[in-house]
């Protein structure tokens, strides 16, 4: 390919400086913002085009037509719409010979068997026109770097002053340069002159996409590209702004940062947060994993601190360049939230805040960082309360009592995990109770065969399995919650106590308590309800209205009203049993 001389190279640029302006009529704004856009620097490239490029897949694929792939069938079909007819127009041009050093087609009849698929009608025939001369897509992109390159184009690729914002110049960018490969695909395929089961238009325009995909991934953008960019994203900036995601934590650490991760932090201030050079690092308790992380941007200062947070530190910073974000510190793939904060320079003040440090439990720990603009003022702390906070300071740790709710977070890693209800029942055999569920007890069935008929038959129809725990007896619903229904509480409680927890993957959750045949309180736990006497004791230290556990804190009361909880033992035997019954609608 490199061997193709000089000479060909100047009498096929001359041809395409002829063909490109014609070509980029054709050409719709859509598509040329798409493909411009893919040499911009992939961290602003999501705020501009909301379609980061991924690496291309090394495998036996022509990096062209894998390019061609990537861009989806809608944007390529849209061009083959707009260009096939000037493409037909331009074929027949004379050129000297370009595809001398690929090998000849085989001679013989040809046969050709494909199969459906989802790719553009140019895709499919550069794929077909590839097959018959293998090596023509790279021959292709070989000959769009040259002519590209080429001194007499580099006008013709430069964008015309009148594109002065974003939009424009990404479009304006990319319908040059698009049309510059569409030109020379012209040519090649002209040459390649191909058998009639290929379409050539959608051959040509196919090769030329895919070959324009790649130039642009490696060009620079233009010289205006980066200020209108800025000011796309300033205008299109609107607070509030609120986020959640996961940050890639390892050190104990994780940043909002601008660019790069800081480099040394010292923590023995606050035992939180330490303001570095080019941002925020905040202080782990986990030390490798995925910690869930909030980042709130406001308008001015929140009107008080949040509840729930064992820790709770705000600092000043100052923002060189804005548009700050989340990240671990391992690079790209540490990355929480990208380019979050707003994108102007100047002083800010962030409320970081903290729970879950000492548990050293990824999915539990919680972080929250709220920013606001602000003049720089001094520290300020709010809470000390963890015990990580107090060895980072170099303070005695405080004597903390194990949380009862702590021993029901086995269920968020257990099947129960998205939706259930579990019941404790007293006084009662297990007969009983799934008599009081409206299951018949003389009718077991392998859980296996119910879920399987349940799944053929798209129902959520009810069945539970038990199981006799000492004097109690232990029901589990999965994704269903009869256990909350107020006549399955009465009957079940008719010789004792009767508990029962529901939750779902909507954090939709409902604790109720049963005794004697009565329902003494049923409702969702959030914290400052009021119940009567004989459940207060339940609840006594459980703080539904602290965030967090709140599932893990109704299972504690239902052990607490009927005194029996479940284990992951248990419901290890449950499983282990396979043993399930129906309860008809």
């Amino acid at each position: 390919m490199a061997g193709v001389p000089d000479t060909p190279i100047d009498d096929l640029t001359r041809l395409v400086a002829t063909a490109m302006p014609a070509l980029e009529r054709r050409i719709a704004a859509s598509p040329a913002r798409l493909l411009g856009r893919l040499g911009a620097p992939e961290a602003v490239d999501r705020h501009a085009a909301g379609n980061h490029w991924p690496q291309l897949p090394a495998d036996d694929e022509p990096a062209c037509l894998t390019a061609l792939r990537m861009l989806g069938p809608l944007p390529v079909e849209r061009l083959l719409g707009a260009l096939e007819l000037t493409v037909a127009e331009l074929a027949g041009a004379a050129v000297p010979d370009l595809l001398a050093d690929l090998p000849q087609p085989p001679d013989g009849r040809y046969a050709w068997i494909a199969s459906g698929g989802h790719d553009s009608e140019a895709t499919s025939a550069a794929r077909l026109l590839e097959g018959l001369r293998p090596g023509l897509a790279d021959h292709t992109v070989h000959l769009v770097r040259r002519v590209a390159a080429h001194p007499a184009l580099a006008e013709s690729l430069l964008v015309a002053p009148d594109a002065v914002d974003e939009p424009a110049i990404a479009a304006a960018h990319g319908a040059a340069h698009l049309a510059l490969a569409v030109a020379v695909a012209v040519a090649v395929v002209d040459q390649a002159d191909p058998p009639v089961m290929v379409e050539r238009a959608a051959a040509t325009v196919g090769l030329g996409v895919g070959a324009a995909a790649l130039l642009l991934r490696e060009t620079a953008m233009p010289d205006a590209y980066a200020a209108a960019l800025l000011a796309k994203i300033r205008a299109d900036y609107l607070l509030p702004r609120h986020s959640s995601t996961s940050v890639e934590v390892t050190r104990h650490r994780f940043a909002l940062v601008e660019h790069a991760f800081p480099g040394d932090a010292d923590f023995s201030a606050n035992g939180l947060v330490a303001v570095a050079d080019g941002g925020l690092v905040i202080h782990t308790g986990v030390g490798r994993g995925r910690v869930n992380v909030e980042l709130e941007v406001l308008e001015q200062a929140p009107d008080e601190l949040e509840p729930g947070w064992e820790e709770a530190v705000e600092v000043s910073w100052h923002a060189a360049e804005g548009h700050a974000g989340l990240a671990g510190p391992d690079g790209p793939e540490g990355r929480g939230l990208d380019r979050q904060t707003p994108p102007w320079p100047g002083d800010y003040r962030v409320r970081v805040h903290a729970r879950g440090r000492d548990d050293n439990d990824a999915e539990y720990e919680r972080h929250k960082l709220v920013v606001w603009a602000a003049p720089a003022a001094p520290e300020i702390v709010y809470r000390r309360t963890d015990r990580l906070g107090h060895r980072l300071r170099g303070e005695p740790e405080p004597v903390r009592p194990p949380r009862p709710e702590h021993a029901y977070r086995w269920v968020r890693r257990s099947p129960l995990a998205m939706a259930a209800t579990i019941t404790v029942v007293t006084g009662a055999t297990v007969d009983q109770v799934l008599q009081a569920f409206g299951a018949d007890p003389h009718r077991p069935e392998p859980i296996d065969a119910i879920q399987r008929d349940l799944s053929l038959r798209s129902s959520t129809d009810s069945w539970v399995s038990v199981l006799a725990a000492g004097d109690a007896v232990l029901v589990v619903e999965e994704n269903t919650w009869r256990g909350t229904d107020p006549e399955v509480l009465v009957a079940a409680s008719a010789g004792g106590r009767a508990g029962s927890m529901f939750w779902n993957v909507n954090a939709l959750t409902q604790l109720s308590l049963a005794e004697h045949g009565r329902v003494l309180a049923s409702f969702e736990p959030w914290g400052g309800e009021q119940v009567p006497a004989e459940v207060a004791a339940a609840l006594d230290g459980v703080d539904f209205a602290e965030p967090g556990d709140r599932i893990e804190k109704g299972l504690v009361a239902v052990e607490r009203f009927t005194g029996t909880g479940i284990s992951a033992a248990d419901l290890g035997r449950i499983r282990d049993a396979g043993i399930g019954y129906r309860v008809p609608a």
